[in-house]
């Protein structure tokens, strides 16, 4: 007797079964590979999430880095700037801004404890940012040299005509006073301060002159110029504090110095 698996005969009943079997036996592994595909899915999704965090964690540490890179950058040139002035060097870190929208004022995390009084001059990286108008004992309140009420004798760098800056609020450019139309100031003149009065180094940055306008029916030219301090970013500062106490006497905070070169 012939076995039925060589018998021709029930090939067509094995073809009929398998074509029937064929989409019950996909039907019981659709899940399975829908499983797999999930699963798949989800180990996919969970790398890339676990790459993006990595990726995010690596900019943030490169901005970390950047910051650090920028604020040593700052603090080597604040170094460098500090060396050329006179009198005692004292490193200080602003902790605070005036509330007052018509000051311009910072307050500093240095005070009396440390030598700080009334009248030092403060310094960034860049020039004259202000001086001091208030001391307590652990901290010190800024004027800086773009508030209404600052004034800086200053001369021109370029031929030593002395004249007086003041600043007209916070933000706003500062502007030389009694200026007659026919001095020779330019656009682009560097301002330092002239050292008259005691108060401030002589010699240091303080602006540049942004804009000279000449109006015939005035006496006085119009000039402005532009503080060269980082005013509303520098964070670490210099005291320059005068340890021998020989200088000005302290003047009222808020008090603009005398007019006049």
């Amino acid at each position: 007797m012939v076995a039925d698996h060589n018998t021709p005969l029930l090939v067509p009943v094995r073809a009929a079964l398998g074509t029937v079997t064929t989409p019950l036996f996909t039907l019981a592994e659709g899940p399975y590979a829908m499983l797999e595909t999930v699963s798949g899915w989800v180990r996919l999704r969970r790398e890339n999430v676990a790459l993006s965090r990595e990726l995010l964690q690596g900019a943030v540490e490169r901005q970390r880095v950047r910051a650090l890179e920028e604020e040593n950058t700052r603090l080597r040139a604040l170094l460098g700037s500090a060396a050329r002035v006179s009198g005692r060097r004292l490193f200080a870190e602003v902790i605070g801004i005036s509330p007052d929208p018509l000051r311009s004022q910072l307050v500093l995390d240095k005070g009396e404890a440390d030598g700080v009084a009334v009248g030092d001059a403060v310094l960034d990286a860049r020039g004259l940012v202000g001086q001091v108008v208030e001391t307590g004992r652990v901290s010190a309140r800024v004027l800086l040299v773009d508030d209404a009420a600052h004034a800086t004798p200053v001369v021109v760098a370029r031929n030593d005509l002395r004249l007086v800056l003041r600043g007209t609020g916070e933000g706003q450019p500062l502007e030389l006073r009694f200026v007659p139309d026919t001095e020779d100031v330019r656009r682009g003149d560097l301002l330092v301060t002239s050292g008259l009065g005691g108060r401030f180094p002589a010699g240091y940055p303080v602006a540049e002159i942004v804009s000279v306008l000449d109006d015939p029916a005035e006496p006085f030219a119009r000039v402005t110029a532009r503080p060269l301090a980082q005013l509303s970013r520098s964070r670490h500062l210099v005291v320059i504090v005068d340890d021998d106490g020989v200088g000005p006497p302290p003047r009222a905070p808020g008090v603009p110095e005398e007019e006049g070169p």
